[in-house]
C-alpha cells in the first residue's frame, strides 16, 4: 500500500488490485491539502477501470476535493465504499454529485459489484 502525506489533518491511501484503484481516505480535505487525493484520483491513470473510495474516515470536503473525487467519473466507475459520513452525504446531495457515484457496503463488494452505465 502507498501511502501519500497529505497534511496533518487528512490522509490518503492508494493500492491497485488489477483494473481497480482503492483509495482509503481519512480526515479533511481542502484546496490546501488535496494533492495526495489528486494523485490517486488521476483520470488518466493507465489500466484502471474503476476508483473504489473507502470514505468512512471523511470528516470534511470542500468543492476542490469532491471536484477531484468526480473527475475520474466521466468515463470510469467511481465507488464510494462503506458507510458515507453525515456531512459528506450532504455535500453529495446538495450538489447532485451523489448521482455520479456508484455505493458499496464495503471496498471488497465495490471492488468486484456490477455497476450498469450511467446514460450521458
Amino acid at each position: 500500500m502507498d501511502a501519500h502525506g497529505a497534511g496533518a489533518r487528512s490522509g490518503v491511501e492508494t493500492r491497485t488490485d488489477g483494473g481497480v484503484r482503492i483509495v482509503v481516505m481519512t480526515g479533511e480535505f481542502d484546496m490546501d491539502n488535496v494533492a495526495a487525493l489528486r494523485t490517486a484520483m488521476d483520470p488518466t491513470a493507465p489500466g484502471i477501470t474503476r476508483f473504489v473510495l473507502d470514505v468512512t474516515g471523511v470528516t470534511f470536503v470542500d468543492s476542490t476535493a469532491l471536484s477531484i473525487m468526480l473527475q475520474p467519473a466521466l468515463d470510469r466507475t467511481v465507488v464510494l465504499a462503506g458507510t458515507v459520513p453525515a456531512r459528506l452525504a450532504r455535500v453529495l446531495e446538495l450538489t447532485g454529485a451523489d448521482l455520479a457515484f456508484a455505493t458499496a457496503p464495503s471496498v471488497t463488494e465495490g471492488t468486484v459489484m456490477i455497476v450498469p452505465p450511467r446514460r450521458r
